[in-house]
């Protein structure tokens, strides 16, 4: 595979501030929730703050395997990885954004704030944003004049990738 749905998948992340994480239970059911996100790294690494008396730790405890979906009206991703909490005071000061303020008043030195570092091991994105949109539009459309169902998309549009 070339670096280009990879390179494709990273300018799309750059457009989300927010992602919703889906964590499984200790009693298995699933449970999602949004969550700000603090940094997307250039090897797929995803970091969220968190807190050490959230819900969400005892359930990555329980089974570290997550997944994140981001959305908006054009462009759809999916992502599984596997959470690594931190309480890492270098990586706390490195991440740390004013917004927090509002989750943790004491600032950057509360005690209860935790990194969340995702490892990414695969992602899928559908793009119809811009032209990718306009080309889906004309496929869809002929497909609907034909009766059939729309062809193949490009790399551009759609991908699957391991990270």
């Amino acid at each position: 595979m070339t670096t280009e749905p990879l390179r494709h998948l990273k300018d799309l992340l750059a457009g989300f501030s927010t992602a919703m994480m889906i964590t499984r239970s200790v009693d298995h059911s699933i449970h999602a929730r949004p969550m700000a996100i603090a940094e997307i790294g250039g090897n797929g690494t995803i970091y969220f703050a968190t807190s050490l008396d959230s819900g969400k730790l005892r359930e990555i405890e329980a089974d570290p395997k997550i997944a994140l979906t981001l959305q908006d009206s054009s462009v759809y991703i999916s992502i599984l990885g596997t959470a690594y909490p931190s309480t890492d005071r270098a990586l706390i000061e490195r991440l740390w954004s004013p917004s927090m303020q509002i989750w943790f008043p004491q600032g950057k030195d509360d005690p209860s704030l935790v990194i969340l570092k995702i490892e990414s091991q695969d992602a899928e994105y559908w793009d119809n944003s811009g032209a990718n949109g306009l080309k889906f539009g004309l496929s869809a459309l002929k497909a609907l004049v034909r009766g059939q169902a729309p062809g193949e998309t490009s790399l551009s549009q759609h991908a699957k990738i391991q990270l």
